[in-house]
């Protein structure tokens, strides 16, 4: 099996038709007009993968409210994913009710770029946070045997909402960054004319300035 090269932010992300546990899906398709996350898992019955899981199912309402949907994918079959789910909600009283991708011939990592050559038939640990217009927005990689920050996936969700909604970048942490709190950050001045226009919209009180190149407001 070959593996294809990380998809880049920006791109389009590449269409395809999965099995999952809520049946046939066609990604992107199926999810246009909301954001989703899709994240991939190294295996199921693995203790990492376990708490992660269990993690992304009690944070699911608040992906809701942001107008996103979670997908998991391994390359286990679907009768493997069935029955762990059941396991987790049996064992730790969590239901999971997203879609669990099973990729078993592995097309999807392998279009993603989630195989590792070193790593066997197993996919890494990654996330992909998707827009509504289908466009690959942000990856995340971790190795096999770190878990993930869900609180952070969501937290840049979140980002990248305030971000696309308001024109601004959003600083390290937002909305709790120790230097700046929760205001965001103006995109820096690209001519000598909005330089000066910054500073004075600065004096006037319109946002604060540290420099004419790091401009922050409050929303």
């Amino acid at each position: 099996m070959e593996n294809s090269k990380l998809p880049l932010l920006g791109d389009q992300f590449p269409e395809m038709q999965v099995k999952t546990t809520h049946g046939i899906k066609n990604l992107p398709t199926d999810y246009s007009g909301k954001w989703f996350v899709l994240f991939s898992h190294p295996g199921d019955f693995t203790p990492v993968c376990t708490t992660e899981f269990v993690a992304f199912a009690k944070k699911n309402d608040a992906f809701k409210a942001l107008n996103a949907e979670l997908i998991g994918l391994s390359v286990d079959q679907v009768f493997s994913h069935i029955k762990w789910v059941d396991w987790i909600n049996e064992n730790t009283d969590t239901t999971i009710p997203f879609p669990v991708i099973a990729d078993e011939l592995g097309n999807a990592a392998s279009a993603l770029g989630m195989l590792h050559p070193g790593k066997g038939t197993n996919t890494v640990r990654a996330v992909f946070i998707v827009d509504p217009k289908g466009i690959l927005r942000l990856m995340m990689y971790y190795p096999q045997e770190i878990g993930r920050s869900v609180n952070e996936v969501l937290r840049a969700l979140n980002a990248l909402q305030v971000a696309d909604k308001h024109g601004v970048a959003a600083p390290e942490n937002y909305p709790n960054n120790e230097w700046l709190g929760s205001d965001v950050i103006i995109p820096p001045a690209g001519t000598e004319a909005l330089k000066a226009e910054r500073l004075e919209d600065a004096k006037a009180g319109k946002f604060t300035c540290k420099d004419w190149w790091l401009c922050h407001k409050s929303l």
